[in-house]
C-alpha cells in the first residue's frame, strides 16, 4: 500500500479522518463461516494479514443459531473438513451439529483466528481513484452503535449461500392465525408434539423437519410443489455421495447418473408413487448446473410410505386455521413450518455490479467464480458445500499471497534505494 494512494483518498473525501477507520495491510473478510475460517487459516500459513468481520456475536452463526437439534453432516466428514486440520479421529463418519460446531471453534483457535465480532457490514465498494477497498461497518456492543471503516486492498466474500431466509408470499398467511416459523428458527418438534403442522418445502430441511416431527408425535404434511430427487444416504454401506465422486473419475456425467436413479431404486423403490416426482434432469448434472441439492434420505421416506408423513401439492392459499391445497382439498393445521430455503445478502451490501450477479452469486460458473477484478474474491458460493468452500479457499489465499510478497518485495526495495540516496546525500 503506497501513502499515494491513501493521500488520492483523503483529498476526494475531506470528512474521512472525522470518521474511526483503519487501514488494513491485508485483506477483509467478510464472514466468520466456514467459508471465511478456512480462507482465514490459508491466509495464516502463507503469512498474510487479515481482518475478519462478522455481525453475530460468534463464529459459524448459521450452524449455532439457525440449525435444528438433530441435525448431523449429510456427507461423511472427510467431505467436510476445513483446510489444513481435519476432524478429530475419534469423530463418526456424520458428525452432530455440535461435534461440528466444536470442530470450528477448535479450528479457529488453532490458526489464532479472531473476528471481530457484532460487526455488521452496512456497504463495500471499490475506489478506482485510490484503488482501496472501502467497507463501512456498524459495530454493535450493549447499546451503542459505532460506524466503522475498513479501507484494504482487497476483499473476501465469505458470507456464503444461506446468509438469509427466504420468506415466500403466500396468499392468506398473515391471516392464518397459528404459529408460522421458518426453518432457520426451527429447533426441535417436542414444542409442536400432538400438532398438525404444514412443512412448506421438501428439501433436505423439510425432509428432516417433516422426520423429527413425526419423532415427537406430531402430524405434519409436507408441501411437494415441484419436482425432487430423494437418493439414500448410503448405497450398501458406501456414502452415496462418495460413490458418485469415485464414479465421475471414470464416467461420463450422464452414466453416473443414470447409474446412481438405478441404485437408488434398488434401494427406495419407486418414489413417485408416493407423491415424490423426480427431475427429468439427473441429479448430478442438476446440482452442477442449477446447484439444486439432492436430499439423501436418513428416515423420512419410510415415514411417507406408512402415511406418518403426509406428502401434499402445492398451497393455493390460507385461512383462518387451514390451509387450501392447488387439488382444491383443504386441510386443518396448527402450525407452519417454511422449509423453502436460503439465500446470498450480498447485493444488499455489496456495490458492484461485473463479478456478482443480482441474486448474490459469482457470475462466473464454477471453478472460476471465486475472483474478480481490483482484489474482489467470493468464498463459499460455488453450491458445492464445503469441499467447495474450501477448494475457493486455497486458491484465494495463494493468490492474495503472491500479490502481497510482490507488494513487500517491492516495498523493501523502494525502501533500500532511499537508504542508499540517504548515505550518498550524507557523504557531501
Amino acid at each position: 500500500m503506497t501513502m499515494e494512494n491513501l493521500f488520492r483518498l483523503v483529498d476526494q473525501d475531506q470528512d474521512f479522518f472525522q470518521r474511526k477507520w483503519t487501514l488494513v495491510n491485508g485483506p477483509v473478510i467478510v464472514g466468520a463461516g466456514p467459508s471465511g475460517l478456512a480462507t482465514a487459516a490459508c491466509l495464516k500459513e502463507q503469512g498474510v494479514p487479515f481482518v475478519v468481520l462478522e455481525r453475530a456475536d460468534c463464529i459459524a452463526s448459521l450452524w449455532q443459531k439457525r440449525t435444528y437439534d438433530r441435525l448431523k453432516l449429510h456427507l461423511p466428514k472427510q467431505f467436510c473438513q476445513l483446510p489444513k486440520l481435519p476432524f478429530p479421529e475419534d469423530f463418526p463418519e456424520y458428525p452432530t451439529k455440535r461435534q461440528f460446531i466444536d470442530y470450528l471453534e477448535s479450528y479457529a483457535k488453532h490458526f489464532d483466528i479472531n473476528a471481530k465480532f457484532n460487526e455488521c457490514v452496512q456497504s463495500a465498494r471499490y475506489d478506482e481513484t485510490s484503488g482501496f477497498w472501502r467497507v463501512k461497518t456498524i459495530v454493535t456492543s450493549d447499546s451503542n452503535k459505532t460506524e466503522f471503516e475498513y479501507v484494504c486492498r482487497s476483499l473476501v466474500v465469505a458470507t456464503g449461500e444461506n446468509a438469509e431466509c427466504v420468506l415466500p408470499d403466500i396468499e392468506g398467511l398473515p391471516e392464518f392465525g397459528g404459529e408460522v416459523i421458518h426453518a432457520c428458527d426451527y429447533k426441535s418438534g417436542e414444542k409442536f408434539k400432538g400438532q398438525k403442522v404444514l412443512v412448506v418445502g421438501c428439501g433436505n430441511s423439510g425432509m428432516e423437519v417433516s422426520l423429527d416431527l413425526c419423532n415427537h408425535n406430531a402430524s405434519p404434511s409436507m408441501v411437494v410443489r415441484s419436482s425432487v430427487h430423494v437418493l439414500p444416504r448410503e448405497i450398501f454401506g458406501k456414502s452415496t455421495f462418495e460413490l458418485a465422486v469415485l464414479m465421475m473419475k471414470w464416467l461420463p456425467l450422464w452414466l453416473v447418473d443414470k447409474l446412481m436413479l438405478i441404485l437408488a431404486w434398488l434401494v427406495l423403490g419407486n418414489i413417485e408413487k408416493y407423491g415424490l416426482k423426480r427431475p427429468s434432469t439427473g441429479p448430478v448434472e442438476l446440482k452442477n448446473t442449477k446447484g439444486k441439492t439432492p436430499v439423501l434420505d436418513i428416515g423420512a421416506l419410510e415415514k411417507i410410505r406408512s402415511g406418518d408423513i403426509n406428502v401434499v401439492p402445492g398451497i393455493k392459499r390460507f385461512s383462518r386455521g387451514q390451509v387450501e391445497l392447488v387439488n382444491g382439498e383443504k386441510l386443518d393445521i396448527d402450525s407452519v413450518v417454511l422449509a423453502t430455503g436460503y439465500r446470498s445478502n450480498v447485493p444488499s451490501w455489496l456495490q458492484e455490479g461485473e463479478f456478482f450477479s443480482k441474486n448474490g452469486y459469482p457470475k462466473a460458473s464454477f471453478p472460476h467464480g471465486w475472483k474478480g477484478k481490483a482484489g474482489l474474491y467470493a468464498a463459499g458460493f460455488t453450491r458445492r458445500g464445503l469441499s467447495g468452500a474450501s477448494s475457493d479457499a486455497m486458491r484465494i489465499a495463494q493468490d492474495i499471497a503472491q500479490v502481497f510478497k510482490d507488494e513487500t518485495k517491492q516495498l523493501r526495495m523502494r525502501t533500500v534505494a532511499r537508504h542508499r540516496r540517504c548515505i550518498s546525500l550524507s557523504q557531501f
